[in-house]
């Protein structure tokens, strides 16, 4: 008999978690409690029901071959950043094409998640829902909590002298769908994060005027490359994940990189701050025609001025919205259980630590460089193969043990809290995949299939990667990667421009060999520079600083 699985929400990551008990030949029920799957990206024209929605201009921020389920690639003539509508609509082909709506339950609120009394023999949980004013209990082999991270606005306003004076408007970006109603208005955007930016160059357009306040800065990311080509694509490659874990910080300069003098647009990041990336095409250009004016953090606020950190005054300030992010929240979990599902807590940010069975998986409570979609279904295979037994976790003692000890390290300041932190995104997927046994193995594979071997290395570390190999393997995976490249040209094709025949030139050879040749060379460079020390140091006793060049590839 199946097990049967709960899975609360029916967003992003709940679809794939369904789909994945079925891949495991588990059985799902999932529970939403709007009227339609999506989660945020179901767009709705105001947030009575208290759900988060995509603001209605929002475009994707991961193009469409970073960002896809790994066995369901986009169509071909998708662009490749969407509206919220375009992206939904993926959503619905994926659930439409697994057959995954039918184990839906909509308009129905999870009540409670328990454990059952016997859950240290058989790892099953009570759930109470509630549909229509009705209530109904069922039990579970196991549950994955597919809510997210944008549950519950975070709008710490006692952290904001003066603010309970101010006679503007005060708003939630949780409230934020349409620029229309601020036409003619000044307005100050505190928080320099994706939406914080959208928001203000989106305003820039009605408003009088726009502020935007940051206390750490940004950098701040083009959609495209220099080259033209996504710039998730470029940047999202093995080979490059290799030298930017292996070099010090020192030898990348962002602003060249970025090809934007961050300090001189007020954006760059303060000294000592974690390093935070946007995306936003159009953000400089605003500050550069003066339509957004950057301004250091919140001092203090008066009936109708703000005050700054650096001592300016902005007055007749009509509306602060505030993109302060939201709080993660468990409401159906009794204690101590709630307090243990903490980013720093979850092992691998998946299972909670405290429990005799391994029967609950949070899946998407995580902050990634890449794609958020691509790192939950991964976490989706990974927990129900745990669920059904064919993979293991450490004993709860030992997860205890280890998560108790890093928070009293933390608490006394030995070191950082990264829980708030994006994650490497190649480097937690490959450590969710070798879980499963689905890490690509790159040396077999320039054995076996050296074509292959050469795009999942040098290429962009698509999705599609992980059903190379291992349980779960698609047999459409190895083409998907091969042709990645001609879905993502093909919506922009649609003015053929004739071209003369390209020569063979010293400059097309450097394109295609220069990222393998400059990795070579780099570890020859280190290895070489290493036992060049340990000459000098012990003939001479004198260091001399090694030099390298830093080089970002600019086509595919």
């Amino acid at each position: 008999m199946a097990k049967k699985v709960a899975v609360i929400g029916a967003g992003v990551s709940g679809l794939s978690s369904i789909k994945c008990c079925l891949d495991e030949g588990l059985e799902p029920t999932c529970f939403e409690r709007s009227n339609d799957f999506g989660g945020l990206w179901k767009f709705a024209e105001d947030s009575k029901d208290g759900m988060t929605r995509v603001y209605k201009s929002l475009v994707t921020n991961v193009c469409k071959e970073m960002s896809c389920y790994s066995d369901f690639p986009y169509r071909e003539d998708y662009p490749n950043f969407m509206d919220h509508e375009k992206f939904w609509n993926y959503l619905r082909e994926f659930a439409e094409h697994f057959g995954l709506l039918k184990y839906i339950q909509f308009k129905t609120t999870v009540c409670s998640v328990t454990k059952r009394p016997d859950f240290s023999e058989t790892g099953q949980w009570d759930v109470v829902t509630e549909t229509e004013g009705k209530q109904a209990r069922a039990v579970f082999d196991a549950v994955m909590v597919c809510t997210g991270k944008f549950l519950s606005p975070r709008l710490p306003l006692e952290s904001f002298p003066g603010i309970h004076k101010f006679k503007g408007q005060i708003l939630h970006s949780q409230e934020y769908r349409i620029p229309d109603s601020f036409q003619g208005k000044r307005v100050l955007v505190a928080g320099l994060g994706n939406t914080g930016g959208d928001i203000a160059v989106e305003l820039s357009r009605m408003a009088a005027q726009v502020f935007l306040s940051t206390r750490t800065g940004a950098w701040v990311v083009s959609r495209s490359s220099g080259g033209g080509y996504p710039f998730n694509m470029m940047m999202t490659r093995r080979w490059y994940n290799v030298i930017t874990q292996v070099l010090p910080s020192c030898f990348i300069n962002l602003d060249k990189q970025l090809q934007l003098n961050h300090e001189i647009y007020g954006l760059r990041i303060a000294k000592g701050k974690k390093q935070n990336f946007i995306v936003n095409d159009e953000l400089p250009t605003c500050i550069l025609c003066g339509k957004v004016t950057m301004k250091t953090s919140i001092k203090d606020f008066t009936e109708s001025s703000v005050i700054f950190e650096d001592g300016t005054v902005e007055a007749n300030i009509d509306v602060v919205i505030f993109t302060t992010g939201y709080e993660f929240s468990f409401p159906f979990f009794e204690e101590p259980l709630k307090s243990l599902c903490t980013k720093f807590m979850l092992y691998k940010h998946v299972f909670p630590p405290n429990l005799e069975r391994p029967t609950l998986a949070i899946i998407g409570l995580i902050s990634l460089t890449g794609s958020i979609l691509a790192g939950t279904e991964l976490q989706a295979r990974w927990a129900t193969r745990v669920f059904k037994g064919l993979c293991n976790i450490p004993p709860s003692q030992k997860l205890m043990a280890e998560g108790t000890k890093k928070e009293q390290l933390i608490k006394r300041g030995v070191i950082k809290d990264t829980s708030e932190d994006k994650l490497n995104f190649i480097s937690y997927m490959d450590e969710i995949a070798q879980c499963i046994g689905a890490k690509p193995n790159i040396p077999l594979l320039f054995i076996k299939d050296p074509r292959l071997a050469w795009e999942v290395f040098f290429g962009p570390c698509s999705p599609y990667q992980y059903r190379l190999m291992g349980p779960g393997k698609w047999d459409g995976a190895r083409n998907a990667i091969l042709t990645q490249w001609d879905r993502t040209i093909k919506p922009m094709k649609t003015r053929i421009v004739p071209t003369s025949p390209e020569p063979t030139s010293l400059l097309r050879y450097l394109k295609v060999w220069g990222a393998p040749l400059l990795l070579a060379s780099l570890i020859l460079t280190y290895k070489s520079s290493l036992l060049l020390k340990l000459v000098q140091d012990k003939l001479q006793g004198r260091v001399f600083p090694n030099r390298v060049l830093w080089f970002i590839p600019q086509s595919p």
